[in-house]
């Protein structure tokens, strides 16, 4: 038989040799290794295998968290309401639903609704579903939340998921519809002071550390970010690749209360996204029209507004944007950043030296009539 011996089970390479009165060479000592990355070759060979199969794994071992699996898609094309100038002639419906995907949604009350016209967001998990924040509005017969919360969650049984509401931070207009779930069963929602927030995720050297919320076959990260609001949290979806970022991060007007703590809590955002995917950084209102200028303050009205989505970029770059903030007013790129009690507190002042400066003036008007009239 022409080429090399083959050798049936239970003879060995040799005695087959001898029988057919050939002269075995010897195995080069590589032989023994097989296997897709050992073929039998020259030692070189050996050598450039076993440093692929190498950088193979060290690669594999050090993709990005994340890298493993792909993101649920979804949809980011938005078009919402812009309101109204005159909300009495023109009503407008009081809240709008986004589908990004089957289990994820995106709400938002309008703006003739509150001008607040907060963001509100549903993940569905496989066995429990989580509501971040509840908006500006309390009344249910003003702001259908409950109702339109609980139509898209699916059933289980005779009732529906489990649902835990919980919010970005305290400010009332995301809390605001919180008594329209209190009282549901199945329903469980999370109070927004500080303690409350450290108890209910776990966090115990807060703000440092990382909580999760299982929702069954979906994982949710929660980052504490505080800065804007003393027990501000975070939220990244690994199923999606979408962070939820509140009041603390926005296309409008980034309001610090507290500089120190709203510095580190971006760099603690940037550092955990850095090697994670993101599809989208979704904040808790829009306040910039389409070429990035505010629209003014308490305006039901919002013509060519501003994509609510930004960018995983936009989000490692806020350490750079609010380490110019200083302490009191500030703007970089579209970006406006402010200390609202500072601010306040000034404003206050001026109308306060205004008001003095005008009474100043007439007190010595009214003197000076009457140095003049007791001359005359």
């Amino acid at each position: 038989m022409p080429g090399d011996v083959w050798t049936a089970p239970g003879y060995s390479r040799t005695a087959v040799a001898r029988n057919r009165g050939q002269t075995l060479k010897p195995r080069h000592p590589s032989a023994h290794l097989t296997g897709p990355c050992m073929p039998r070759c020259h030692d070189h060979e050996v050598v450039m295998k076993l440093l692929l199969c190498a950088l193979l794994a060290f690669a594999f071992l050090w993709m990005p968290v994340g890298a493993h699996s792909e993101l649920a898609p979804g949809s980011l094309d938005m078009h919402w309401n812009e309101g109204s100038t005159d909300c009495a002639k023109h009503p407008q419906p009081p809240i709008e639903v986004h589908r990004y995907n089957a289990q994820t949604f995106i709400l938002r009350e309008g703006l003739c609704a509150t001008y607040e016209a907060p963001f509100m967001y549903l993940l569905v998990g496989s066995s429990k579903a989580l509501l971040i924040d509840t908006g500006d509005v309390a009344d249910a017969r003003q702001m259908p939340l409950e109702q339109t919360v609980m139509s898209l969650l699916p059933d289980v049984g005779a009732a529906k998921m489990p649902l835990i509401v919980v919010h970005t931070h305290g400010h009332l207009d995301h809390r605001a519809g919180d008594p329209q779930f209190q009282k549901l069963p199945n329903v469980q929602v999370i109070s927004t002071d500080l303690d409350h927030v450290k108890q209910y995720f776990g966090f115990t050297n807060w703000p440092d550390g990382l909580a999760q919320v299982d929702l069954g076959n979906r994982t949710v990260d929660v980052l504490p970010t505080p800065g804007h609001y003393p027990s501000h949290v975070s939220y990244y979806d690994r199923t999606t690749g979408l962070f939820f970022s509140g009041d603390f991060f926005l296309p409008g007007r980034l309001f610090i209360a507290d500089t120190n703590a709203d510095k580190a809590s971006a760099q603690r955002v940037a550092d955990f996204i850095r090697d994670r995917p993101v599809s989208a950084v979704l904040g808790g209102h829009v306040e910039l029209d389409a070429g990035g200028n505010t629209f003014d303050w308490g305006s039901n009205y919002h013509p060519h507004e501003h994509a609510l989505p930004m960018t995983k970029s936009d989000l490692l770059g806020l350490p750079a944007i609010v380490a110019n903030f200083n302490g009191f007013y500030s703007q970089d790129g579209v970006f406006v950043m402010l200390n609202q009690v500072r601010v306040l507190v000034a404003e206050v002042g001026v109308l306060l030296a205004v008001l003095g400066g005008m009474g100043w003036a007439v007190w010595r008007y009214l003197r000076r009539r009457r140095r003049n009239r007791v001359a005359g």
